[in-house]
């Protein structure tokens, strides 16, 4: 179909209507025959080297799964509307005692206040330690990290994530990564431990109106010398915060205060 001209382009475009690729957004949610525990809103398959965003609503479930074995989702996470409150790696380590994420473990904000607590977890391989790839480390290894070549970088696609949601490079903590894990020695040094193979997913629940960011790149500490990225399914659905009596409220004395803490501050604005 020739589009050359602008009726040709506008029919060209037209003829896609309804073409499915491996990797995009199924709008709406709800066409996408996954199966979910509840209504969707939320359904994407992002190719490696992409990037993608969302604003959901507290008490949303995100589940993200590696469909390949080399997926590698790096995720920034702030309070929708006030987005000075953000995810804070150090503090979701220091807090809870625990460098490695997993199945029970909260993603904190530097306010004492829980975002998002990590609800199942089938990877096991995950990092709160290194945060994502850079323009100039990814120039030094693939030859570019520009957000359009063929190795973009993840600090570059977050920016890109961030600006679409007002926020501007400034406003780009270090970021958590799913599905490639990193080891710490004991000598204090890193190991890549890599994927846990095709399939793995981790499911996260949203406690508080959050905007999510995600990068799909390689694992800055990835070391293979080409740019090995593959898609990452996204599926969100509505579901309901963790609440007194849950028993993730109480798994631990610092999750139960950093629950209590975000609660007291809902409660006061008539959030929950």
């Amino acid at each position: 179909m020739a589009t050359a001209t602008t009726h040709g382009a506008r029919d060209h475009a037209r003829a896609q209507h309804g073409t499915r690729t491996e990797t995009m957004p199924v709008v709406p949610a709800s066409d996408w025959l996954a199966a979910v525990p509840g209504t969707p809103v939320w359904a994407e398959t992002v190719a490696g080297g992409n990037y993608t965003h969302r604003v959901l609503a507290r008490g949303t479930e995100l589940r993200l799964t590696d469909l390949a074995g080399d997926a590698c989702a790096h995720l920034l996470l702030y309070v929708d509307g006030r987005p000075w409150e953000r995810l804070n790696t150090a503090d979701t380590v220091k807090v809870q005692w625990n460098a490695y994420l997993g199945a029970d473990r909260l993603l904190l904000s530097d306010q004492g206040r829980v975002l998002a607590s990590v609800v199942a977890d089938g990877s096991g391989r995950h990092d709160a330690l290194c945060g994502t790839s850079t323009l100039v480390r990814n120039t030094e290894r693939y030859g570019d990290g520009a957000p359009q070549s063929p190795s973009p970088a993840g600090r570059e696609l977050l920016k890109l994530a961030a600006a679409k949601n007002g926020l501007g490079p400034r406003d780009l903590p270090p970021s958590l990564s799913f599905f490639q894990g990193v080891e710490v020695r004991e000598d204090g040094a890193l190991d890549f431990t890599g994927s846990a193979g095709p399939g793995a997913s981790v499911t996260l629940l949203a406690e508080q109106d959050l905007t999510v960011l995600i990068a799909n790149v390689p694992h800055p500490l990835d070391p293979r010398p080409d740019y090995v990225c593959t898609p990452l399914e996204v599926l969100a659905w509505r579901a309901r915060p963790t609440a007194p009596g849950d028993p993730l409220w109480d798994a631990t004395p610092e999750g139960r205060l950093a629950f209590l803490n975000t609660f007291d501050f809902l409660t006061a604005r008539g959030l929950a």
